[in-house]
């Protein structure tokens, strides 16, 4: 005869399942610390089935957002701050706001006109000029004008009840909702409280009442600034005076006119080694005859990506030289080559370095982000300051754009090196430089060309917009297209920028697949 192993919690008079029963019973008391015998058997309902189970919470449904503020699920309470917002403001409009404040305003400013040309009718009837019919009819017109306003007005003001009766609609049905999902909500949080004692528990006096003024406050704010449109100046416009605008100009460029005057030398340095791989890579590309780069980048193809993307290489060429494109083309992979190769050097020891160093990564984030975000037509003005126009600052501006995956994806291949694999190679005696060229670098490379795919890419898309500081290239027929509508030259450029890309992708990332 077999005996059934049975869990001592399936049964609930066991020591087990009541102790158990107990001890949740207590976390429950501490965690929501008003009235708990109503939240035990609430969430004891909720936790009995893994579907969503309606309840109801009056004190939620009353007091809405406040509430789940308050108990910290502000995840919820935003939500239903903005349905309540857009209700109580549907209310405040129905009953007292100005619904017709704008027809008024449109009757006020034909009333203006209406009126001088009553005068000019006036005028000409004593003059007895053969203008009175135009003008007649001109008054008539304005006046028919005002009477259909005046009674658009009429019909908006006459929808107030409607507009309230709808408001409050919305906020019975987020009233209904609230009371409903909110144990559901809270006994989610008391679940995650019982993993981390370090989240928020009860309903702290502060909470409530910072939870009660900002929703106050917010609330308030909407009603007015709707139903009462133009009343209030402080809620359309920002309080500020136009000379802290001014101040704050005239103080950038004067730190740009000091940072020019006294950056000269450090400018003509990054500019002259900007220069001299600028010119060289042009000398490979641009000098070189077309046949011996073109069959070096298809043999380069073939070895990384294989034969097949090979033969789509030498068609994408093909296609650059039959159209004329092969010279801009080779002046941008001239132009790309030199920003992704400084790039490059520049990134990844860069990512070495801040891999373990969380500090110092932490310092350039901010940096790196500022890179990645900020409009490159907004950066390109202090590049033409300090660099002037032309091919280096073209590179530059490149570089601030493309440069950042690279160190990013270097710094994240490093950390995702195992542990263990490292302490296994310091175990057998591996020095630092070994540890470094034979398992770090290995190991993160997959991370690191795709960071080095990522900085060709967007170097490649900055293209067209360094063409505006004379970079010349494809981008320039991309430029002209656009300046002179001219739709098949744009279409014909963009597809050579697009076949680089494809190129300089299968190149960089054929070995890594």
């Amino acid at each position: 005869m077999t005996t059934e192993t049975v869990n001592p919690l399936d049964d609930p008079n066991s020591d087990a399942a009541v102790a158990y029963a107990k001890e949740r019973r207590e976390n429950i008391e501490t965690f929501v610390r008003t009235s708990p015998d109503y939240y035990i058997a609430n969430f004891d309902k909720i936790g009995g089935s893994s579907r969503f189970t309606p309840t109801l919470n009056l004190m939620a449904g009353l007091f809405g957002p406040i509430w789940f503020g308050a108990r910290g699920l502000w995840s919820w309470a935003l939500p239903f701050l903005i349905i309540e917002t857009l209700a109580f403001v549907q209310i405040a409009r129905g009953l007292f706001g100005d619904l017709a404040a704008d027809a008024f305003e449109r009757i006020a400013s034909i009333e203006g006109t209406l009126e001088l040309r009553r005068q000019q009718l006036a005028a000409a009837i004593e003059e007895g000029s053969d203008r009175v019919d135009a003008f007649q009819r001109a008054v008539e017109g304005l006046e028919a004008n005002i009477g259909g306003i005046r009674d658009e007005a009429a019909a908006l003001a006459a929808q107030g009840p409607s507009i309230a009766l709808t408001g409050l609609v919305i906020l019975l049905l987020a009233k209904v909702a609230q009371a409903t999902v909110a144990n559901w909500a809270l006994e989610g949080r008391f679940s995650d409280w019982l993993s981390n004692r370090s989240i928020r528990s009860g309903m702290p006096v502060s909470q409530i009442a910072f939870s009660a003024i900002f929703m106050g406050l917010v609330v308030l704010a909407a009603m007015l600034h709707y139903s009462f449109p133009g009343r209030y100046d402080l809620l359309s416009n920002f309080p500020t005076n136009p000379d802290i605008r001014l101040a704050s100009i005239d103080w950038v460029e004067q730190f740009f006119d000091w940072a020019v005057i006294n950056g000269d030398a450090l400018f003509d340095g990054i500019t002259f080694v900007i220069r001299a791989v600028l010119d060289a890579l042009e000398i490979v590309f641009v000098s070189t005859p077309w046949i011996v780069i073109a069959s070096l980048i298809i043999l380069l193809t073939w070895l990384t990506a294989g034969v097949r993307m090979a033969i789509y290489s030498a068609g994408f060429l093909s296609y650059m030289g039959f159209l004329g494109f092969w010279e801009k083309a080779m002046t941008t992979l001239a132009l790309l080559g030199t920003a992704a190769c400084l790039s490059i050097l520049i990134g990844i020891p860069l990512g070495m370095f801040a891999a373990r160093r969380p500090r110092f990564y932490a310092a350039i984030q901010p940096i790196m982000d500022f890179m990645q975000t900020m409009p490159a037509f907004v950066f390109m003005i202090p590049v033409i300051a300090f660099f002037g126009t032309g091919k280096p600052a073209a590179v530059v501006t490149t570089m601030i754009f493309g440069g950042t995956p690279v160190v990013r994806l270097t710094v994240l291949g490093l950390r995702g090196v195992p542990e263990s694999v490292r302490e296994a190679a310091i175990s057998f005696g591996a020095n630092k430089w070994y540890l470094l060229t034979k398992v770090d670098l290995p190991l993160a490379s997959p991370s690191i060309r795709a960071g080095i795919n990522q900085t060709i890419m967007l170097s490649l898309a900055m293209v067209v917009v360094a063409s505006l500081i004379g970079a010349k290239g494809l981008g320039e027929d991309v430029l002209e297209a656009l300046q002179y509508a001219n739709v098949g030259q744009g279409i014909l450029a963009g597809f050579a920028i697009l076949f680089c890309a494809m190129i300089l992708d299968r190149i960089v990332q054929g070995q890594r697949k």
